[in-house]
């Protein structure tokens, strides 16, 4: 394995969205990766968000399973789980349990709510979560409910980058110390802190939550996205005024027959007058005028189509395997890169094969 993580030892219990995420993400950056999966749910090779791993089957109602559990996390570095609170404990394998055992275990857990509140034990999704932190109110058209952004904001943003942060922090900080902790990532405590930024410029007058004048909501009319000749779209988002200036220019609108930028009171006739000269050219014609330029521009495009960008594939951001079509690690770095792994895989020599390598055997 390559990568800044390799050499870290994970353990990862089975689960959706935000655990098993993170674990790709620490995955991707070099960590081995062990996945315990239930016997009657085997994990499935074509989820991507699965990859880098292996897979044990163990039923953990049997007390041998158990124990082959407590090993393997005496015998790891970090510990990945994503189920509701107590759990784990029930289970016998809880964070006290375990850090009595092993000492520099950093043990990892994302839920929803938290591991503790008046919700803990409640059911949620990522719509859910979301909305108890204002991110979901400001987001969406002016008329009508709010829009849940697919599960980017609370899964992914809010709850698996901030489980993967806490882990990489609680590694350097045993570094130092030599002990292991509890991280309780909580899906609500990292989308409310992903929203300072909101909490830092609302009170500034710089944008507002409200979806019916918000600057970043898609109210502005030089901060959306078009329609074009071919019914395909574009997004443009030229806030600074010199960039609007830009895109006005070379959209051949004079100024002077322009509402004033941030005259909000006329930003629908704003609106309109873009409506009318972005719908006279093809996306593709767009393009070839705009991209590349400071008008702050990109054409909208599918998840099928993004692949093939020619930004992207200059960068590589994507590579294809197995029929499928993949996003690379992210960030990128310079002396120790990290490198997408296989799919998940369960084949039983190369599991002996790991857990010979961490001192154990089937």
């Amino acid at each position: 394995m390559s990568g800044p993580l390799s050499g870290i030892r994970v353990v990862e219990f089975a689960g959706l969205g935000p655990a098993p995420f993170a674990a790709m993400l620490l995955a991707d950056m070099g960590a081995e990766v062990l996945r315990i999966d239930r016997p009657d749910l085997p994990p499935d090779p074509r989820d991507v968000g699965l990859r880098g791993r292996l897979s044990l089957a163990l039923d953990l109602k049997d007390p041998a399973a158990i124990a082959t559990c407590k090993a393997l996390a005496d015998s790891a570095d970090v510990l990945i789980e994503g189920f509701r609170p107590g759990v784990m404990e029930r289970l016998g394998l809880g964070p006290d349990t375990l850090l009595a055992g092993n000492p520099r275990l950093v043990y990892g857990r994302v839920t929803g709510w938290g591991q503790d509140g008046p919700l803990a034990q409640a059911a949620g999704h990522d719509i859910n979560y979301i909305a108890l932190t204002g991110a979901l109110a400001a987001i969406g058209g002016a008329d009508g409910p709010p829009l849940p952004p697919l599960n980017l904001v609370g899964d992914f943003g809010g709850g698996a980058l901030y489980l993967a942060l806490g882990v990489v922090s609680a590694l350097f900080e045993r570094s130092r110390s030599g002990q292991g902790q509890v991280i309780d990532a909580a899906i609500v405590d990292g989308t409310a802190s992903l929203m300072n930024f909101f909490m830092g410029v609302v009170p500034q007058g710089i944008t507002t939550m409200d979806r019916k004048d918000s600057l970043l909501a898609g109210q502005a009319p030089f901060y959306g996205c078009y329609a074009c000749a071919d019914g395909l779209f574009i997004a443009i988002g030229p806030i600074e005024p010199h960039f609007h200036a830009r895109l006005l220019r070379l959209l051949e609108i004079d100024p002077a027959n322009f509402p004033p930028q941030y005259e909000r009171a006329r930003w629908p006739e704003a609106r309109a007058l873009l409506e009318q000269a972005f719908v006279r050219r093809s996306r593709a014609a767009w393009c070839a005028l705009l991209e590349g330029t400071d008008a702050c521009f990109a054409p909208v495009l599918t998840l099928d189509e993004a692949p093939s960008h020619p930004h992207m594939m200059a960068r590589g951001v994507y590579r294809e395997r197995d029929g499928r079509v993949e996003a690379q690690p992210a960030p990128r770095f310079s002396r120790t890169p990290g490198a997408a792994g296989d799919a998940v895989c369960g084949d039983s020599d190369a599991v002996a094969a790991l857990l010979e390598r961490w001192g154990m055997g089937l």
